[in-house]
């Protein structure tokens, strides 16, 4: 009786959300994206766009997503649903809506970044709360979307989990000065995770690779910029070929952006 009620309800939700593999194309490769709604985010759904790929795009709020709705206004093949990545059950339910949809890239983006005159403050400082918001969002929710959506990745051709990370969190190359508590233990964290998960992922074939993105300026407009910040096209459009020339001997690094060295853990 429970099996019963729980597939009626995931009936009920599936047309509630009316985007069961509508608009994908099976002859396509399929991106999944979080933190889509703007950012680095929102630049990977514009260029995979261009690519012609089947786009899943994430968003907390997809209502508020203006700029990744018009995208989606232009192209079919781009899906935008509500997805909070500490939000586990709805991580679960996402997986069982896309249960017969192959994944080549599944990649993880959203992220809890500090404000940039946050980053600064010393240890007297620390927000404590913030401080387990940012292991939830940047390490937590990333190896829960892993292990949701592994058989999803494992049935595509690509085969392909990207972790976005930071060399922020890098022992041997991070900041040597107090700052971004939170931010950096909880991209270390993540990183220690996707090392570990790395050791399972060949056993289905897939190739698991961090990726830190470099200083990239992800202001609104009007807002303080980063000194000696990139743009995210340049980023992205650097990833995205990074991307593509992974391979299995891959599995398990943590690359820069701009021409796939590995970054000191």
């Amino acid at each position: 009786m429970r099996n019963l009620i729980n597939g009626l309800l995931l009936l009920f939700l599936s047309a509630l959300s009316g985007t069961v593999n509508a608009g994908l194309e099976a002859d396509k490769p399929t991106v999944l994206i979080t933190g889509a709604n703007r950012g680095i985010g929102l630049e990977f759904v514009r260029q995979y766009s261009i690519l012609d790929w089947n786009i899943i795009a994430t968003a907390r709020n997809p209502k508020k997503a203006k700029a990744l709705k018009a995208l989606a206004s232009e192209d079919s093949n781009i899906i935008i649903e509500q997805l909070d990545v500490t939000d586990h059950t709805r991580i679960d339910w996402l997986a069982d809506i896309y249960a017969d949809q192959a994944i080549d890239v599944l990649l993880s983006n959203a992220g809890l970044t500090p404000k940039y005159v946050s980053a600064f403050k010393r240890v007297k400082g620390i927000d404590f709360n913030m401080a387990t918001k940012s292991f939830e969002v940047n390490a937590s929710g990333p190896l829960k979307l892993s292990q949701a959506f592994m058989k999803h990745v494992a049935a595509s051709q690509q085969k392909k989990i990207i972790i976005i990370s930071s060399k922020a969190a890098s022992f041997e190359l991070g900041p040597k000065m107090p700052m971004m508590y939170s931010y950096r233990a909880s991209k270390a964290a993540l990183n220690m995770f996707m090392y570990t998960l790395s050791f399972e992922a060949p056993k289905q074939g897939i190739t698991l690779t961090l990726i830190s993105p470099g200083t990239v300026n992800t202001m609104k407009p009007g807002g303080i910029k980063i000194p000696n910040a990139i743009e995210p096209p340049e980023s992205v459009a650097k990833m995205i070929a990074l991307i593509d020339r992974l391979t299995a001997e891959d599995n398990g690094r943590f690359l820069s952006f701009a021409d796939g060295s590995d970054i000191g853990w």
